[in-house]
């Protein structure tokens, strides 16, 4: 006889979303999906959760400036964080290099405060009633201590990332001038993804490939299309099967339009990022806070895999600032008042009218 299972209610506990919290640096999504983070808490929320699990995610280059660079690592140092595989490659002769240049996660404010309550607890007595509630900081704290992070940090981009997140880990580097050809490579991924766990709907690891500048000058396979196309192809089957996700930059420049047109098609995620002019009056006057602004990020597709209901973004275009010249910050454009005036960009005068002064057939 068959058991019946239990009717859940509204007010029932979600027990995935608890099982997924047992996981550092994984989230679960819509659909059967599971997210990691990017390194951007702004990122994040543009793309509803984080990078899917399993898809690849394709960064275009601007030639002029390396805001790319600024993506990579915040995704390099969130998965370090959380204590998740990395393999990096990179045109440069020396990659691991780079990873001293990967900054720092910021120690969030209610942590912060969690230090400062367990300090008070050692010289305070509290009344037996209110010891269950200082209980549960406390386990907090002590889940802190252990290692245990937030699904995504604020990275200071002044501080290198300490080397105890980068000793004891799975940090394969890898120079693209190495490679003679891309089968090397391939199979280089190949044997990184297998000692991953597969992808089978449960939640209980990931990886994360980044692999910088793609199509560079310096890379010997850089004049070979069809077979750059037909690696990115075989790298979007491998990650289908198995819990990671790979972030790949290029400059489209250095492409053909109908090539750099396939790269993007294949991608499930496309952001693009590109650098802003320093003496630009013009755009000046247009935006708001223009001084702040290091770039623009551009994302031209968001992954959604198992639905077929697509993704309506508020924006499709955002500025690049540093906030106290320490973090990443996305924001939506503004467009500054005609007037000169401060306010909304989005209309002074809600009458249809359009007149400044009210009217009995304002509405």
């Amino acid at each position: 006889m068959a058991v019946a299972n239990p009717r859940m209610s509204s007010f029932s506990r979600n027990q995935s979303a608890a099982t997924s919290s047992q996981y550092s640096g994984l989230k679960r999504g819509p659909n059967g999906t599971s997210f990691v983070s990017s390194g951007i808490p702004d990122l994040d929320k543009i793309l509803g959760g984080g990078f899917t699990l399993g898809t690849i995610v394709m960064v275009m280059e601007d030639a002029e400036a390396p805001h790319h660079m600024l993506l990579l690592r915040n995704f390099m140092s969130q998965g370090l964080v959380h204590n998740q595989p990395l393999l990096y490659a990179s045109p440069a002769k020396d990659p691991r290099a780079f990873l001293g240049t990967l900054p720092c996660p910021i120690l969030s404010k209610e942590e912060k405060s969690r230090d400062r309550e367990t300090e008070k607890e050692k010289g305070l007595r509290i009344a037996w009633q209110y010891k269950k509630y200082f209980g549960e900081n406390q386990q907090n704290f002590e889940s802190h201590k252990e290692g245990k992070h937030e699904f995504c940090s604020d990275f200071d981009l002044r501080k290198p990332l300490d080397r105890h997140f980068l000793v004891g880990q799975r940090i394969d580097c890898l120079s693209l001038q190495d490679s003679l050809n891309l089968s090397m490579f391939r199979d280089r991924c190949s044997s990184f993804l297998a000692q991953l766990p597969s992808y089978d709907g449960g939640i209980s690891g990931a990886g994360r490939i980044a692999i910088q500048s793609f199509c560079a000058p310096q890379c010997q396979y850089s004049d070979m299309g069809w077979d750059m196309l037909s690696f990115i192809r075989s790298l979007k089957s491998m990650i289908r099967s198995s819990n990671a996700v790979a972030v790949i930059t290029f400059p489209p420049s250095l492409l053909s339009p109908s090539f750099s047109k396939r790269w993007q098609h294949l991608s499930d995620t496309l952001i693009s990022v590109r650098a802003i002019p320093e003496e630009d009056k013009e755009l000046s006057k247009l935006l708001t806070g223009y001084q702040d602004m290091v770039g623009l990020l551009n994302v031209h597709k968001v992954a959604r895999p198992n639905t077929q209901v697509p993704v309506v973004l508020e924006a499709t275009t955002y500025s690049i600032k540093l906030q106290k010249r320490r973090y990443l910050v996305l924001e939506c454009l503004n467009q500054a008042p005609i007037d000169g005036s401060s306010g909304s960009s989005y209309g002074i005068s809600g009458s249809c009218s359009g007149s400044t002064k009210g009217g009995s057939l304002d509405f």
